[in-house]
């Protein structure tokens, strides 16, 4: 399979043009005090995200939205002056989703934190889009819920950012990605017009299904300023099981006969022996000697019986098993599992890729980044949430030739669609994986995708270039 450079090269940075000053003038007087910067080290520090990826020059200006009134002037002021406005989370995106070159303006929505309300006899929540992940989870929690999603990024990644690239995180094997927990939003179009989509009941089949499709739309279709979000029971017991494998083809194949054999742990996640090691360099204490890991909790009522499920099939293929329902083993264990991209950045530059195959073919996936990271000689450590087949090869591009870091990336996807899989899982498409959009979904699917960005945007000033 061809397929196009998935990262190319990128301009320096270089000055964006003088803006006007009556429409900046103007801007700011439509939104609060003190909302609108236009010094240089701020356009600078926010108009990056943590892919690495460098836009060619700085925006024009940046508004850090206090209230919605401050997203709608500002969205009705680029519409007057047709300028591209690039909505923004915490700026933990890896695929240059949330990057704002010369020209546009940063519309900063991390001021917008608030948890409106909890309400735990209906099960959900109501936030704003620049809540922290893991606050709104704490928060839950403290009422006995909690907010399933868990990207790595938790701690520092906000709710909108979450829903702009429909993020994942471990326990989506079992409750499901971001858009299975949005159940409405509250947004802001192109022009200033607001829109409610979606309900706060469970069922809902009236009209279009437009919260879907703006979770996930990369901030291109509308500007979230709202969400209505599921919360699930915290569970009662959990159960945790760990398991070493002596390649991570066997570690892969046994995450699938997991599955295979009707198991639903609400973890199941695979760590190559690369990316023990780096664990281990970092301070992890791992030792696994080469091995692979394996993984696995339960929970509910009957976590217990299903971790001894679990371990049981684990057990036919590893070298050894752990299982425990003890809380402080447990942590240990995930810990492990935390610490493996941080291990990993501590190397040099790395490229953090994200694709997805079906869960049948995890193991071929896992063989043929081993393949791949050998025929290239680049560094590939392979970590990946093996109960829905999203697997994350970092490649170490610091110190490596860039033609064979082009190649090794680009051998990434076509691995992925060679396997009737996709190009990211959960990071989603931003800058940096457009040019690879048109080998997956085809020419006609994203024509008809621009189709539907022409008719929420039809000046296209909403994060243009990103996502289609």
């Amino acid at each position: 399979m061809t397929g196009p450079t998935a990262h190319p090269p990128t301009p320096e940075a270089r000055p964006a043009p003088t803006a006007p000053a009556a429409p900046l003038a103007a801007l700011a007087r439509a939104t609060g005090p003190g909302a609108l910067l236009t010094d240089p080290a701020d356009r600078a520090r926010l108009a990056t995200d943590r892919s690495g990826h460098r836009p060619d020059g700085l925006p024009l200006a940046v508004v850090r939205a206090g209230t919605v009134d401050d997203v709608v002037a500002t969205l009705r002021w680029a519409t007057a002056h047709r300028v591209p406005v690039v909505p923004r989370g915490a700026g933990t995106g890896l695929a240059g989703g949330a990057t704002a070159g010369a020209g546009t303006v940063v519309l900063d929505l991390g001021g917008l934190d608030r948890v409106l309300a909890i309400r735990p006899e209906d099960g959900l929540a109501e936030v704003e889009p620049g809540v922290l992940t893991a606050e709104l989870d704490r928060a839950a929690r403290a009422l006995g819920l909690r907010y399933a999603p868990d990207p790595a990024s938790a701690e520092s990644a906000t709710i909108g950012g979450n829903i702009a690239t429909n993020a994942g995180g471990l326990h989506c094997v079992k409750y499901g990605v971001t858009r299975d927990a949005v159940l409405g939003l509250d947004v802001v179009l192109a022009d200033g017009s607001r829109l409610r989509t979606g309900r706060r009941t469970v069922k809902g089949v009236a009209g279009y299904d437009l919260t879907s499709l703006l979770t996930g739309s990369e901030g291109t279709l509308a500007v979230v300023v709202g969400a209505t979000l599921r919360l699930h029971p915290l569970p009662p017991r959990t159960g945790t099981a760990a398991a070493y494998f002596a390649s991570p083809e066997a570690a892969a194949a046994a995450c699938a006969a997991v599955l295979d054999a009707g198991l639903r742990p609400s973890v199941l996640e695979f760590l190559d022996a690369a990316t023990l090691a780096a664990i281990d360099r970092a301070g992890g204490a791992v030792a696994a000697g080469g091995q692979s890991f394996v993984l696995a909790q339960t929970d509910g009522f009957a976590a217990e019986a299903e971790i001894e499920a679990v371990a049981a099939v684990l057990r036919r293929t590893a070298t050894r098993v752990e299982a425990t329902a003890e809380p402080a083993t447990a942590e240990r264990l995930l810990a492990t599992r935390r610490a493996a991209l941080p291990a990993i950045e501590r190397l040099g530059r790395v490229l953090i890729e994200d694709i997805a195959v079906p869960r049948s073919r995890l193991a071929e996936a896992a063989r043929g980044l081993t393949a791949l990271a050998d025929r290239t000689g680049v560094p590939v450590f392979t970590f990946a949430h093996a109960g829905d087949g999203n697997i994350h090869p970092i490649v170490l591009a610091g110190g490596q030739d860039p033609a064979a870091v082009r190649e090794t990336v680009d051998g990434i996807f076509r691995l992925a669609l060679g396997l009737a899989g996709t190009i990211t899982g959960e990071h989603g498409v931003g800058v940096l994986k457009r040019p690879w959009l048109e080998a997956e979904l085809s020419a006609e699917g994203v024509a008809l995708q621009r189709r539907l960005k022409a008719a929420l945007d039809p000046l296209g000033i909403l994060n243009p270039g990103k996502a289609v």
